[in-house]
């Protein structure tokens, strides 16, 4: 409906409600167009209808399927939560719930299947053992929960380390060899459209460009939809690009993801060798490591799944090409003519750019003079912003040749000879490019062109007021704010209007002037009375009367010999003196 309003070929008042007759004119004209299945325009607009509501980024998608997850599994974590368990049968009912649960979370195998069941319940006995349920039902709901989730964590890791031991693990499915195989097969099917895309864009881009040049060949060719199939082709070729950065972004991860794992894995092998016993603290982290890589596979499987079914639903929105221009039709129409890629228009004008002296009031950026060149956000998707006003056509930009920056926008050109054109008068050809957006609604789209049409004048049309049914009312809310008192307040509190309220103040003043106030003490009231007397606190005060010195003398050594006599009568002493000098020390 908006296209058909928009396009000013339909003369609708956009700014007035439509007659009785025009409603039943734009009904026409919408079932019209979509029952016309030989026009690419509205495959197109399918096309952008179905890309926006069904496509998702990574972060989105992934955190979605992980709400869904959990929205499964919320009704087992409740019974496990709630659950008091008083009798043994009871406890071992919980603890099947809890191997039901972390088999589901898990997502390796099935839980009717009895191996994996078993499988699953070796592993949890391992780490849980079922005399620790009494434990786990006196905590606290929530950390009951993230003991969940740990255990799971926790027993998908053994699992793992048990299938790369081969011990297990026949039921879980090997994912990065799969991962390996599917995404080169994903990404060779998007290059195969990539290249056919591009392959009729050229030829498309071509015979358009020789209908301008030759009015025999306008004449010929003026039955054929080029502009809507160019658009259509063009797109498709924007969204296959958009799928397959996706798709090179996740083989980036599946990479990452692979040496990770396995180096996880090789220290895990390390450090369990053949020990009987191994501490918790040393093995546990490295269980919850390749569970949460494991957890990346399946997240990538779900990527590429959900890129390998965009990629087949969007192909069919595509075939009308094939249907229209037939391999034999197509061949015969570009019969003498040249057909030039995106990339050889570029090589082109490769060397030629903008002067800028030619310029006064123009801005332009170049690659040696703009910091962060490539990474500029040009308007209408890199297409040169002369070619689609002017001509209908949509050409690759070649932002060598000078980037102009009007109005904090960038717009780029497919040669000098449109730059200077458009830079003569930008808001002329902008103005332009966007009727040629209403006249193909695609273009919106495909143009990036959401905020022009934002604050867009409507298309007016003149119609006399006869054919309304009513005129519109402009509507809008509105308030204003006033100060209460715009000047500071001046009223005295003290001002008394009253005659006889005077009077009274005035004898009650005349009476306090007789009036005393006297005290006494009695024997009663004696020592009654609360005192209270304010002194200076102490403070410390230190006084040095004498300094503390001190020097170093030698130390005495004096030696006596022959004190023990000897074997003549009279003894013999001897005194040694080894005391050190003074001016030694």
């Amino acid at each position: 409906v908006k296209a058909v309003v928009l396009d000013p070929r339909n003369d609708f008042p956009v700014d007035q409600v439509l007659t009785t007759n025009d409603v039943q004119n734009l009904i026409q004209l919408c079932v019209t167009r979509l029952l016309d299945t030989t026009n690419p325009s509205l495959s197109t607009i399918k096309m952008q209808v179905y890309f926006d509501t069904d496509y998702a980024n990574r972060g989105e998608l992934l955190s979605e399927q992980h709400r869904v997850l959990e929205g499964k599994l919320a009704p087992v974590v409740r019974d496990i939560t709630d659950s008091c368990p008083r009798v043994r049968g009871e406890m071992e009912n919980v603890y099947r719930k809890i191997v039901s649960y972390v088999l589901l979370s898990s997502g390796l195998g099935s839980p009717t299947d009895i191996e994996v069941v078993r499988e699953v319940t070796a592993a949890l006995q391992s780490v849980f053992p079922q005399t620790e349920l009494v434990t786990f039902i006196s905590l606290s709901k929530k950390n009951k929960e993230q003991q969940l989730k740990n255990l799971a964590m926790l027993v998908t890791g053994i699992r793992l380390y048990n299938k790369e031991c081969g011990k297990g693990g026949s039921s879980i499915d090997d994912l990065p060899a799969i991962l390996n195989e599917a995404i080169p097969s994903a990404t060779r099917t998007v290059d195969e459209g990539l290249s056919n895309c591009h392959r009729l864009a050229y030829q498309y881009t071509a015979l358009l460009e020789s209908m301008q040049e030759d009015q025999h060949r306008h004449t010929q060719l003026s039955s054929f939809k080029l502009k809507e199939a160019l658009f259509n082709v063009r797109q498709y070729e924007a969204f296959l690009c958009m799928l397959l950065s996706d798709a090179i972004t996740s083989a980036q991860e599946v990479e990452k993801l692979n040496v990770q794992f396995a180096a996880t894995m090789e220290q895990l092998k390390n450090t369990v060798q053949n020990k009987v016993s191994v501490d918790t603290k040393e093995v546990f982290p490295l269980f919850v490591a390749l569970s949460n890589f494991w957890t990346g596979f399946q997240d990538e499987i779900l990527l590429l799944s959900f890129l390998t079914n965009m990629t087949r639903n969007l192909q069919q929105f595509s075939e009308i090409q094939s249907q229209l221009f037939p391999e034999e039709v197509l061949t015969a129409l570009l019969e003498g003519l040249t057909v030039k890629s995106d990339e050889e228009r570029i090589r082109e004008t490769m060397g030629i750019r903008v002067n800028v002296s030619d310029f006064k009031n123009r801005e332009w950026l170049f690659p040696e003079t703009t910091d962060n060149f490539d990474e500029l956000l040009i308007q209408y998707h890199g297409f040169c912003a002369h070619a689609i006003g002017v001509k209908g056509l949509i050409l690759p930009g070649n932002p060598a040749i000078g980037i102009l920056k009007h109005k904090e926008r960038c717009y780029v050109f497919s040669s000098k000879e449109a730059a200077y054109i458009f830079a003569q008068d930008p808001d002329k050809f902008i103005q332009l490019n966007v009727e040629k957006a209403k006249e193909h609604a695609e273009l919106i789209h495909l143009l990036e062109l959401h905020h022009q049409f934002e604050y867009l004048a409507p298309y007016t049309q003149a119609r006399s007021a006869d054919k309304c049914l009513m005129k519109p009312t402009t509507k809008c809310d509105s308030s204003t704010q006033t100060d209460t008192h715009i000047l500071p307040p001046t009223i005295v509190t003290s001002y008394e209007w009253n005659e006889w309220e005077l009077r009274r103040k005035a004898i009650k003043l005349a009476n306090l002037r007789r009036k005393l106030t006297r005290a006494m003490q009695t024997e009663l009231s004696h020592m009654r009375r609360e005192n209270s007397t304010q002194v200076y606190l102490p403070k410390d005060v230190s006084t040095q009367t004498k300094r503390d010195n001190s020097s170093s003398v030698p130390r005495p050594q004096i030696f006596l010999e022959g004190l023990r006599g000897g074997s003549s009568p009279t003894t013999h002493m001897v005194k040694v003196d080894l005391t050190r000098a003074v001016d030694e020390i």
